[in-house]
């Protein structure tokens, strides 16, 4: 299998990881997410340095309230542990290749700069 499901008991786990990975939000009774599922195991096919995971919102509620997610198909790309993009809606497969292509050339390094002066910024806006 090219992706792995995603429990309560393994999400944590998964999301401790280093490297992209890449998680669809979904749902056996929704449309939109049995259209993206084919465009999804492709791309977990062909990409073999990213890890795919699924997360069944209907069997995993606590997960799905945990990072708000309010509709579905949702995705979420993690990079080294950092939220890089969420979007509900499902992607054609050009969008997606793209997305994923997109995801690989983020500076991880400039990226965490930024967060870091963020995070500066808000700590003396509060004093």
């Amino acid at each position: 299998m090219s992706y792995q499901d995603l429990t309560k008991d393994t999400f944590q786990d998964a999301l401790n990881q280093d490297g992209t990975l890449v998680i669809d939000f979904w749902a056996p009774w929704c449309g939109p997410c049995q259209q993206f599922s084919p465009t999804f195991e492709a791309a977990a096919e062909k990409h073999t340095d990213i890890k795919f995971y699924k997360v069944n919102t209907d069997e995993e509620q606590e997960i799905a309230q945990a990072l708000k997610i309010r509709s579905i198909p949702t995705l979420m790309i993690f990079r080294d542990r950092i939220l890089l993009f969420s979007q509900p809606g499902a992607l054609a497969p050009a969008d997606f290749e793209s997305l994923l292509t997109k995801v690989q050339e983020v500076d991880m390094d400039q990226v965490r700069a930024e967060i870091a002066a963020q995070e500066q910024d808000g700590g003396q806006d509060q004093a």
